[in-house]
């Protein structure tokens, strides 16, 4: 058994067959759709039919937000008067498109305009004083701040105080004191009445500029539709009128460095949507801030030059590609962190490295929570002894509630229930881990760790089809609020499951229901790969139906979020070498041979336990379900481990079966090997076996552990006597049957063990196992 790492809940919200239908006539869409549609509260035809057709809908008057028009009145007064305007920016992908907007609205206008990018690492996220302060020094007579400003109060205040003023427009979560700028642009500032609160950064600037041009900008909304998409705010509303429209520009986007940028992703421009937007645009355009100055990345999205956008383009991409270094091998050393037994008995994390990007951590952080499904801090420690960095929580958890009450031992610190950044000195590090693991304990983490997954339904094999995908796609662009649909998908048998990628880590899968067979994919997943081979019938998935192009054929694929393998899970791991890497993972490693066992006992893990079988203290029923067991070495006879079976509640087996020297590929001496050792012990007396066994080994051409054994029958039936490890032949013995020795009857069953065992195909070992383990029912 292999449990699913999310908690699947089917919606119910559509079991209505007659709504359904009646809503799929109205509106002309499939039964499906339909039901979609209502399972996200869209249950009448005009409010279905808005969603469907959200291209089509009115953008919302941007004079309805707050202090629009006041803002509007002050920028136009520094326009007349010729006075140095600065937008004030964010180093992310909708810092970068709500700069360029309202950059080239107000240069389109004849604003004398420039832009100035915070620095992630010098300047921090915000106003910061001495920025503004140079920029005054520099001649700025009015400030617009985009994606930011409404918490900047200190800064704020002190700039209005010397006579500049500062526009502020953002969207983000407002203090209960503002600051005293001259106007606030917030689409839920609790004075305003705009109908739609969830603009991104890039929506409120695309509304100051619509304000400002006195029309819409349609060529503005590409930038507009990056910012939202990237920033996740809700894709319903405006925003999803913003973004359908915004897509339809961008597929023919007229900016050179745009361009040049989507060529870098291998994104087909045609073929754009908000998967390209928030996997192949917006990590690019966010690689910037995260290692270096984002400030060329206005001019990426601003500049006509063609030769300068994809000089840009291409350092952009490098960027990127190193950013993805950076987090590949900085998530590799923090996961082998959280392996460690002290993290594993934790229920959150606090990991720590030196030399690690903070860029990137916020990242690393994320592949932490999602590999272990803990809560997780990812922290750099400087020279000086703090450490900085950030975290990643849970719905289950609410990080920021966690660490607030030890805010004031922290050098800095500020976030939400799901993302945190924070800087630590190393000596209050051990505080901070408390705070953490107490609040799991307050928050009840332990039952409620495991996170949901809404699903939509069911889909059969046969539906997950280029058609219905299609179909599907009416309801995009998809997100945050309109998440893509997910289905769960029950295969009868999974012919091919392989790992692909360059260290395996992703999973490529066949789904066949005996009809029809459909193509998956599951990234970050490849280590199912021997459980899902072990029961290619037991296995089921839950993930988005999408499509593969290849060599010009297009064919739908499955984007697997989640695998669930039922039964018994036998994972055949048979080897002959054992390493530590054998023994990493937590679990039951049970042992037929103490010898072996007290050899590799340093590979056991604290967290794990080795039992000996034969240790009659055992009692292995009582081993927990939800321990993976592992049977270490080959046991003498099948019966051996027949009754090993019987006992364990199979859950999770793999077998490593390990034999050093296989008896089955010796095999039995011959009649004549055994007569020339008969002849021997009579002819030469006092044999020291302790020291000349490999002597008369070589003497007799015999392989000396089929010697031993050899010696080992003549004893048993009186051939020769062994006292202090000399041999001597008996004279005269009596006549014996060699097969009647206790010895070569446990060869002949250990033959027939390996044979069994260690030789036979794989999916005849595990069917051989299951039987075994289902004869105690």
């Amino acid at each position: 058994m292999l449990a699913a790492k999310k908690k699947w809940v089917m919606k119910t919200a559509a079991e209505d067959t007659a709504q359904v239908d009646a809503l799929a006539k109205a509106v002309t869409v499939p039964p499906l759709v339909a039901k979609l549609l209502i399972e996200r509260g869209l249950t009448t035809p005009d409010a279905a039919a808005a969603f469907l057709h959200a291209d089509q809908q009115p953008l919302l008057d941007p004079l309805a937000m707050h202090d629009m028009e006041k803002a509007v009145d002050r920028i136009q007064e520094a326009i007349v008067a010729g006075d140095q305007i600065t937008i004030y920016g964010d180093y992310d992908a909708d810092g970068l498109t709500s700069t360029s907007i309202m950059y080239e609205a107000l240069d389109q206008i004849g604003a004398n305009v420039n832009y100035y990018i915070p620095d992630r690492f010098k300047d921090g996220y915000g106003p910061n004083q001495a920025a503004f302060d140079k920029l005054i020094a520099n001649g700025t007579k009015l400030f617009v701040t985009v994606d930011n400003g409404v918490a900047g109060n200190a800064v704020i205040d002190n700039v209005m105080a010397q006579g500049i003023d500062v526009v502020v427009t953002d969207h983000h979560e407002m203090p209960a004191e503002l600051p005293n700028a001259y106007a606030i642009v917030h689409p839920r500032h609790p004075e305003g009445h705009y109908p739609f609160g969830d603009l991104s950064g890039a929506g409120v600037a695309f509304k100051v500029a619509t304000a400002l041009l006195e029309e819409v900008p349609e060529e503005l909304m590409d930038l507009a539709a990056i910012g939202t998409v990237a920033d996740l705010v809700s894709l319903t509303g405006e925003n999803r009128t913003i973004v359908t429209l915004g897509l339809k520009v961008l597929r023919q986007t007229a900016r050179p460095g745009l361009a040049a940028l989507i060529k870098a992703a291998s994104l087909e421009p045609d073929q754009l949507d908000e998967v390209s937007i928030g996997f192949g645009i917006a990590p690019r355009l966010n690689a910037l801030g995260r290692l270096q100055s984002a400030q060329s990345g206005v001019e990426l999205l601003t500049t006509f030059d063609d030769e300068r956008a994809q000089e840009l383009a291409t350092t952009v991409n490098s960027l990127n590609e190193k950013r993805q270094g950076l987090v590949r091998d900085i998530s590799a050393a923090a996961l082998t962190q959280a392996q460690t037994p002290e993290n594993q008995a934790r229920q959150t994390l606090v990991i720590t490295g030196k030399d690690w990007h903070e860029g990137v951590l916020g990242i690393v952080a994320s592949h932490v929570v999602e590999s272990t499904g803990k809560p997780t801090l990812v922290l750099n420690e400087a020279d000086d002894g703090r450490l900085k960095g950030s975290g990643r929580s849970i719905e289950a958890y609410n990080l920021f509630a966690a660490i607030d009450p030890v805010r004031n031992e922290m050098v800095a610190f500020g976030g939400h229930h799901m993302a945190v950044g924070l800087t630590v000195m190393r000596d209050q590090l051990d505080t901070l881990k408390t705070a953490m693991e107490t609040a799991a304990t307050e928050q009840n983490l332990a039952d409620n760790a495991q996170p949901i997954l809404q699903l939509d339904g069911e889909l059969p094999l046969a539906e997950a089809s280029l058609a219905t995908l299609d179909a599907i796609k009416q309801l995009s662009p998809f997100g945050t609020d309109n998440p893509a649909p997910l289905f769960e998908l029950k295969p009868t048998d999974v012919p091919q499951a392989r790992q692909i990628g360059s260290d395996q880590q992703h999973l490529k899968l066949q789904l066949s229901d005996g009809q029809a067979t459909v193509d998956a994919i599951a990234f970050s997943m490849g280590a199912a790969a021997p459980a899902i081979q072990a029961s290619p019938h037991d296995v089921a998935v839950v993930g988005e139906l999408s499509s593969n192009t290849w060599r010009d054929r297009t064919t739908p694929q499955i984007m697997v979020k989640d695998i669930a393998i039922t039964g018994a899970q036998v994972i055949d791991a048979r080897t002959q070498h054992l390493t530590a890497q054998n023994f990493s993972t937590p679990g039951v490693y049970l042992f037929f041979h103490q010898n072996l066992m007290k050899k590799l006992a340093t590979y056991v893990q604290p967290t794990s336990q080795a039992i000996l079988v034969s240790d009659q203290t055992t009692d292995l029923s009582q081993i927990p379900t939800d321990q993976p067991v592992f049977i270490v070495d080959c046991p003498d006879t099948l019966a051996d481990l027949t009754a090993v079976l019987t006992a364990l509640p199979l859950n999770q087996l793999t077998l490593y079966l390990y034999q050093r020297n296989s008896v089955y590929l010796a095999g039995m001496p011959s009649r004549e090997q055994f007569g020339k050792l008969f002849k021997f012990t009579a002819a030469h007396h006092d044999v020291d076996i302790h020291h000349q066994l490999s002597q008369v080994a070589a003497h007799l051409h015999l392989d000396r552990n089929l010697l031993i054994f050899m010696i080992q029958v003549f004893f048993e039936v009186g051939f020769v006597k062994i006292n202090d490890g000399v041999m001597n032949g008996v004279s005269n013995p009596q006549k014996a049957d060699l097969h009647h020795a206790p010895s070569y009857q446990l060869r002949e069953q250990q033959i027939v063990a390996e044979e069994t065992l260690l030789y036979s195909k794989s999916a005849a070992l595990q069917v051989w196992i299951k039987n075994q383990a289902a004869a105690k029912n």
